[in-house]
């Protein structure tokens, strides 16, 4: 029979011999642990379609310091799903996410609202000029925090920070850390902060009274429609391509401006201004750089009179006739789409379009054509596609018999190398009245009518006008 005491020095010895077997594992291991280093920053999840080149381009680093950070061999080698690190980003931690810059949002609203420092936007997005921060252009964004829910507040004139943190039940020195401001007193009247309550949806960069604002796809040729939700009696102005914007109230509620976009408008980037006063005196001042698409047109060359190309006889006409469709009358006179101005039988018949760029007698192509060219010969009817009110009938040299119609809000109809004329400066027209009967007079190669629209001074795409209701 073994003794207890027995037993109890074998398990001893058994426990020591256990203990100094781990301490020599960990002590083998410590080593190659130290010099492991955990990589640290924020984290990208690779989406469908993805490739690490993309991704590197995306982020700014090189696919090498990528693939290095990761530990990847094979750069074809990733898949959706996986996190991979993003290096050279030290002090910014979260999941990684990209979206649309939206329209209405500043860098510091978006940082107000999101809770992320301006300098943590902008050396995450690699911004070194402000004309990189536009309406539609990428940008990343960390999701690693809990975002308080803050609505927007902004300073009347004559306001102070303690007052507007009084009225949304917070102090001021919560809504100076809120907004990134350098103290209680660097908030300006009008500048939009975020304040604590139900989180809104609006435009960030604008004050709360404004709900919406949204602006319609900008492209060389085609109508852009502006609108603003704000209430009643706001006072509104702005610019856009270096055209004054004209504001009108709608029925609906809200506010809205039409202005066409030039067809030899160069593609890129233009600063869209507003400015105004909202009920209760806060001021409303904004810009945004936004993005013009280049449109897709044709190539054609004409012979015509020389005559009408001289300049002194070209530029002077051009002159007279946009300073008449300079004017944005308040009472809009359309409703719904345009009826045509020809006959339906001539509606599918078009010799020239829109936009077409021209080249006459030889010339390079620096000229463009402003309007629709219908096939419909002499002696056909002309009509007013809607209610408005005749600002010219007369000869042109260039335009031969022409007629233009102001139907309100900026927006003018035209009709060109008439024989005839049925209306004068002055008279008041219905849809569907007879104005003129087609000819060949002017800049022509044979008889047509020439039928064109100018919004906010600029001529435009007549097509979308005769199915689509603007505004």
């Amino acid at each position: 029979m073994i003794s207890r005491s027995v037993t109890n020095y074998t398990l001893k010895k058994y426990f020591w011999i256990v203990s100094l077997l781990l301490a020599s594992l960990l002590w083998l291991v410590a080593p190659a642990a130290a010099q492991e280093t955990t990589p640290s920053g924020p984290v990208y999840i690779v989406q469908p379609g993805d490739t690490l080149w993309d991704i590197s381009a995306r982020f700014g680093v090189t696919l090498d310091a990528l693939m290095q950070a990761n530990g990847i061999a094979d750069a074809n080698q990733v898949s959706a799903g996986a996190s991979l690190l993003i290096p050279g980003l030290e002090g910014i931690s979260g999941v990684l996410t990209t979206q649309e810059i939206p329209l209405g949002e500043t860098l510091s609203s978006l940082a107000r609202s999101t809770g992320i420092p301006v300098d943590v936007l902008v050396r995450l997005n690699h911004i070194l000029s402000p004309s990189e921060w536009y309406a539609g252009a990428s940008l990343i964004i960390p999701q690693n925090q809990t975002t308080p829910s803050t609505q927007r507040a902004a300073l009347a004139t004559g306001q102070s920070l303690l007052e507007l943190a009084v009225l949304h039940h917070t102090n001021p020195w919560a809504m100076v850390a809120q907004n990134q401001l350098a103290g209680a007193w660097a908030a300006l009247p009008g500048e939009v902060l975020r304040a604590p309550g139900e989180a809104d949806t609006g435009p960030g960069g604008m004050p709360p009274q404004v709900s919406a604002f949204t602006i319609s796809t900008l492209q060389q040729g085609q109508t852009a429609v502006l609108r603003l939700e704000a209430p009643a009696g706001t006072t509104l102005s702005g610019s856009l391509m270096g055209h004054e914007l004209h504001f009108f109230p709608t029925a609906e509620g809200g506010y809205v401006a039409l202005q066409g976009v030039h067809a030899l408008a160069d593609p890129g980037l233009y600063t869209l201004s507003l400015s105004g006063v909202l009920p209760g005196g806060v001021p409303l001042e904004f810009s945004q750089s936004v993005r013009v698409q280049a449109g897709n047109f044709i190539y054609e060359r004409l012979t015509v009179d020389p005559k009408t190309l001289d300049e002194t006889v070209t530029i002077p006409e051009n002159e007279q006739w946009m300073a008449l469709a300079a004017p944005a009358t308040p009472d809009k006179q359309w409703d719904g789409a345009l009826a045509p101005a020809v006959d339906l039988v001539y509606l599918d018949c078009i010799t020239s379009w829109y936009g077409n760029r021209r080249s006459y007698n030889g010339s390079e192509f620096i000229y463009f054509h402003t309007g629709l060219d219908y096939c419909n010969g002499s002696g056909s009817s002309v009509y007013a596609p809607a209610p408005g009110r005749v600002v010219f009938a007369g000869f042109l040299e260039v335009r031969g018999y022409a007629t233009m119609i102001d139907h309100g809000w900026g927006v003018y109809t035209a009709y060109m190398h008439q024989s005839e004329l049925l209306v004068q400066e002055g008279d008041m027209v219905a849809t569907g009245q007879v104005i003129g009967i087609t000819g060949g007079t002017g800049r022509v190669q044979g008889p047509h009518l020439h039928w064109e629209i100018l919004v906010g001074g600029v001529q435009v795409d007549p097509e979308p006008w005769l199915t689509q209701a603007f505004p």
